[in-house]
């Protein structure tokens, strides 16, 4: 007789606890660090700060009724000017292809050194950066602004954290009044907006980033790099283990531990466990975990772990910019290899060379008169009482040389075909003669008529346009409409 087992089945284990996507933010008292790459973060602070606040007041004559500032995007006059470079609308590609190789020179700048550019240019970091300085003047450096925060509500708390929120917010002013000087003559907007009378979007776009600077490097900080930047989730296909990022070097630092002076070295990593490191990090994080999304490369734990190296007389570059295959060669005694050139750091600058060629070829060869014709949509076509067809279309004009110019105006290509400049009348030889100011815009109003017995269906005819002064020739063939048979 069989014997039938019955199994029960065990219980699934517990899940585990669900994990927050998003977590409260902790405060974050970085202490301030000495060394070489903090001094070069105040440098670049100071110099992309320089730039930012100072550019929209520099000057470039480019003679009359053209704007003299520098650097300035004239959406009014259609018109993008940095320096000696004119953008025209029409020549958009051209902002096109300098994000283009914005965008390749932040990938190459990735694959050969990790997140500097979060580090040192990110202005989330710049202008974080500048909101930490401002709050170690008022509020001291990491351990008094730690006591501060336990104390209770007093005089000398209250003077402190209004002071330090009244500086950040008139840095957030100026911050919002320099973007708007990059759309609107500075000289302009700087006499006319205290008194109301600088234009709605000025107020618009400067109350907007005045909210989003104080914002974001005063309250947010390092919740910005976490869960709003993208460039953390994206660098993690563009850098490998040839790149050179802030790195612990665990075949030095291990195992770590806390040493006294006079004890020996053997048997024992350099990593003395203080923490300075941490201590130092605006993100709060430790760099001896390895690769985190935190990081930003600021570089500041080196100089913290340098300064501490040398004060128990070790070696500096326990932390340094360094490369995983290098660190885990010397932990397996193999020799050291660095690998910059490598596939995609030569493709990324390639890739540069080739767009920025182009862009030059372009910006050298470029025409400086364009001709565009609008034709009228709604009705397509109008039939006049004789019988005969009327199309109207929009002429534009764009002049980018700095001299003013007479075009000649004629149409040919249909048989019969009439033409008419509103608010121009032909000259005695039957031409018609258009002006067009010297670095604008003009629009025409033109109206073309074919008699009826010519006029059948769709067709083509041309304008031809000719510099009285130099005979240049621009032509534009467009389609006229007609009802068919």
């Amino acid at each position: 007789m069989s014997r039938v087992t019955l199994i029960t089945p065990k219980s699934p284990p517990p899940a585990p606890p669900p994990q927050d996507l998003y977590a409260k933010r902790k405060q974050i008292y970085p202490k301030l660090a000495h060394g070489k790459f903090r001094t070069v973060k105040w440098v670049a602070m100071a110099g992309m700060l320089g730039i930012y606040y100072l550019v929209p007041w520099l000057r470039w004559d480019r003679g009359t009724g053209v704007p003299d500032q520098a650097v300035l995007a004239d959406f009014g006059g259609e018109r993008f000017f940095f320096f000696g470079i004119e953008i025209w609308p029409q020549e958009a590609y051209y902002l096109a292809g300098l994000m283009i190789l914005a965008a390749l020179g932040l990938f190459l700048v990735t694959s050969l050194f990790g997140r500097v550019w979060c580090g040192y240019a990110c202005p989330q970091t710049v202008w974080t950066d500048l909101y930490i300085w401002v709050e170690r003047a008022f509020e001291g450096d990491r351990a008094a602004r730690m006591r501060l925060d336990a104390k209770p509500m007093s005089f000398n708390k209250a003077w402190r954290k209004v002071g330090k929120h009244a500086v950040w917010l008139f840095i957030a002013f100026v911050t919002g009044g320099a973007f708007i000087l990059y759309f609107h003559d500075a000289q302009m907007i700087a006499q006319t907006f205290f008194i109301g009378e600088a234009p709605l979007s000025a107020y618009w776009f400067a109350a907007i980033l005045t909210f989003t600077t104080y914002a974001l490097a005063g309250t947010m900080r390092e919740q910005v790099c976490t869960y709003l930047c993208p460039w953390p989730r994206i660098q993690a296909a563009l850098t490998d283990e040839h790149a050179l990022n802030v790195t612990y070097r665990y075949d030095r630092g291990e195992p770590r531990g806390p040493h006294r002076k006079g004890e020996s070295w053997d048997g024992r990593g350099d990593c003395i466990d203080c923490k300075q490191c941490v201590q130092v990090c605006p993100m709060g994080i430790d760099i001896r975990d390895g690769a985190q999304l935190e990081c930003i490369h600021c570089a500041l734990c080196i100089d913290a772990c340098d300064e501490m190296m040398k004060k128990v007389d070790r070696p500096t570059g326990l932390i340094a910019y360094d490369t995983d295959v290098a660190v885990a060669r010397r932990a397996a005694g193999m020799p050291t290899q660095y690998r910059l050139i490598r596939a995609r750091t030569v493709l990324y600058a390639a890739l540069m060379v080739a767009i920025a060629a182009l862009m030059a070829w372009g910006l050298l060869n470029r025409g400086t008169f364009e001709v565009n014709v609008l034709k009228d949509r709604s009705p397509p076509y109008v039939r006049l009482s004789e019988g005969d067809i009327r199309n109207g279309y929009t002429l534009k004009l764009v002049n980018k040389s700095g001299e003013a110019r007479e075009m000649s105006l004629e149409a040919n290509g249909i048989d019969g075909l009439e033409l008419e400049v509103i608010g121009l009348e032909a000259t005695e030889a039957g031409r018609m003669l258009l002006p067009v100011a010297a670095h604008g815009v003009d629009r025409y109003r033109i109206f073309v008529t074919v008699p009826k017995e010519t006029a059948d269906g769709r067709d083509h005819f041309t304008l031809l346009l000719q510099d009285t002064a130099t005979g240049e020739l621009h032509g534009n063939r467009t389609s006229f409409m007609a009802p068919g048979d």
